[in-house]
Order: C-alpha cells, then structure tokens, then sequence
C-alpha cells in the first residue's frame, strides 16, 4: 500500500501542473487530461484524488496559498528568533506578495486567476478571501506589538493601518506584474521603497526591548 507521504506528494505534483497550466496557458487551458499529461499521471489517477475538476482547482488554490502563507510565517519566526525590527519583517512579509521572481510570478498569476473565478465559485472564494484576511490580520498583529514595544505610537488603531498596508501589498503586487510583463522594470526596482516608505509611516519609533539590550552591551 502505498505511504501518506507517496498521496501527498500526488497531490502536490497534481497542484503545480495545474498551476503551470494556468501560468502558461491561463485556467481555461486547465482540463483533467491535460493536468495528467503535465504531472505525468494517467487521467484515471488524477480522478483517484480528485473527482472533478472544481476540486481539482480548489487544492490548487489551496496550495499555492499554502506556499506564500508558509514563507511570511518563516519570516516572522526568524524575525522574533534574530529580534529583528517588526517593520523589517512586515517588509519582508509584505515582499512575499510581490511577482518579483519566476516562482512569485506564477503564483500571482495563478492567484488572480482563481481570485476571477471565485467570483461565481463560494469555495474558491472562501480561499481567497481566508488568504487576504491572513496577511491583513498579521500586519494588524503586528502594528498592535508595535505599539506594545515602542515601534508605533500608542494612538495608532492597528486596524485601518493594517487596511493600507494591505491595500499597498496588493496594489504594488498588480502593478509589478503587469509592468513586468510589458518589460517595464521601474515598479519591481521601487517595489521595496515603497513597501518600507508605507512602514515607516506606520512604524515611527524604536523597540524599547532591543534598544535597550543594545545599549547594555
């Protein structure tokens, strides 16, 4: 019988040739026998894990999701193991979503594309919305431990900051792709700054916590 690890690993080959699909040939090129042929699956195996196409679709989403969500948190787990400046990490965060490299790329295009549908698919749209609301609420924790630690001013409301920057990470990620695609660089090499130019907005002060372990050294 085969192992868990051998299903799930199906499962993954049968996501990024899904997604390969749609970064190549945009989500209508996706059919059961053409994601097949790209993972190099019989179409009766893919029918094993998936049954129809709409479920097929949903764990690629799911996945890709999966994969950005999976790099912010290592962020944010580094950042607190090497006491790094929360800004710093929100930037750093924040970045994941920007179409700044091959694999970010196909991600974002594939995102959009599943973003479209959800339109008229309630389960697609629950992953797209649970994805946004993530980021949004990591960037809302993370203003409120500003505020905490001396980073933010202790007036801010972490919520509608967390609303712009989020709206920043997302606008700056559409304009990335589409001038990138056109071979305009300009918005990919501004990317950073205005990422950090918004944080510094945000995050005006100084981690009391470091500070003060830097200056008893």
């Amino acid at each position: 019988m085969p192992r868990t690890a051998d299903h799930e690993q199906r499962r993954r080959q049968i996501a990024d040739a899904v997604c390969a699909l749609i970064a190549d040939h945009g989500l209508d090129a996706v059919t059961v026998a053409r994601t097949a042929a790209t993972a190099g699956m019989s179409v009766g195996l893919v029918q094993h894990y998936f049954r129809t196409k709409d479920d097929m679709l949903l764990h690629a989403f799911r996945t890709v999701s999966a994969r950005i969500r999976e790099r912010a948190e290592e962020h944010i787990r580094a950042g607190t193991e090497h006491r790094r400046p929360i800004a710093q990490v929100m930037a750093a965060v924040m970045a994941e979503f920007l179409p700044l490299d091959e694999e970010r790329r196909t991600e974002h295009r594939v995102s959009r594309a599943f973003a479209g549908r959800a339109l008229d698919a309630p389960a697609l749209a629950e992953v797209d919305l649970e994805t946004a609301c993530r980021l949004r609420e990591d960037i809302a924790r993370s203003v409120h431990n500003g505020k905490e630690c001396g980073e933010v001013e202790p007036h801010l409301d972490p919520w509608p900051a967390a609303v712009r920057l989020t709206a920043v990470a997302e606008g700056l990620a559409v304009q990335v792709y589409r001038d990138l695609s056109g071979g305009d660089t300009r918005a990919a090499e501004l990317s950073a700054s205005v990422i950090d130019a918004e944080l510094a907005e945000v995050f005006t002060g100084r981690c009391r916590q470091y500070a003060e372990a830097a200056d008893s050294v």
